[in-house]
């Protein structure tokens, strides 16, 4: 017997032991969040990460060929589940869209969606800063991933400390969110600013713009891990959706502590 087919004949195994009552709803979830992968040859899909995490799997489409992002589109589709996939360039939107044709394409983002509306999940929102506009790709990055995982989402573009007072004329509404996530280049100040102002947790995304000397964002990330101000979390350089992924498991949280309450 193969393993897909023991997985099969385990799974039938339970619906059995659940339809006669020797199992509990609960048992059953339990055992469909530890249910293995889809393989689909050189692709292995996590489609049961939803179950374990509470977010689906993202795909990161960078350095996928056509082929095997089609697979992937094709599976994700068949369970009605939006997708997210990040990195992609323009022209392999446009070859999968011939197949597709209800994907979006977020060009800024370089991020493909379904067309279908994200549905909020969580009350608590998140905030989105940039020191710059120059930073906006990874911004748009984050914003669009935080969307899209279920988030109401807010963002507040070129805030950075050249002009100190920008940020400043924000301070009144920075407790009003879970999370915010802070975009920053260069010396990479503006997270460390913005945590000295507020109680809400930070999320630092360093982004590889400056001149020489930023060495393409490892000065802005050295200097987000050494942030003086309490409540700074550091993503890698250029990460805006692993920012937009670690601001979702916090807002998620916090909407499971209010409802037990």
């Amino acid at each position: 017997m193969t393993e897909k087919e023991k997985a099969k004949s385990e799974l039938e195994n339970q619906i059995r032991l659940l339809k006669s009552g020797k199992i509990i709803e609960t048992d059953f979830l339990r055992f469909l969040r530890d249910l293995p992968y889809k393989d689909i040859g050189d692709i292995k899909l996590d489609l049961h990460r939803k179950l374990r995490r509470g977010l689906p799997e993202v795909i990161y489409g960078q350095d996928k060929n056509i082929d095997q992002l089609r697979k992937i589109i094709e599976h994700i589709n068949e369970i009605s589940e939006n997708i997210i996939v990040t990195r992609v360039s323009l022209e392999k939107f446009q070859t999968l869209k011939q197949w597709f044709p209800d994907l979006l394409y977020h060009d800024k983002a370089r991020v493909i969606t379904f067309k279908k509306k994200p549905e909020i999940k969580f009350r608590s929102s998140i905030l989105i800063l940039t020191a710059g506009s120059s930073d906006e790709p990874v911004a748009e990055e984050a914003y669009i991933t935080s969307l899209y995982l279920g988030n109401r989402v807010e963002k507040e573009y070129d805030v950075g400390v050249a002009c100190i007072s920008r940020v400043l004329d924000l301070r009144e509404k920075l407790n009003d969110y879970g999370v915010i996530i802070v975009i920053a280049g260069m010396e990479g100040a503006l997270p460390s600013v913005v945590a000295g102002l507020t109680s809400t947790p930070v999320i630092a995304v360093p982004t590889s713009i400056g001149y020489g000397a930023s060495f393409n964002g490892l000065a802005a990330l050295l200097s987000m891990l050494n942030s003086c101000s309490g409540g700074v979390s550091v993503v890698n350089i250029d990460n805006g959706f692993g920012a937009a992924y670690q601001a979702t498991l916090i807002i998620q949280k916090i909407s499971q502590s209010k409802h037990k309450s």
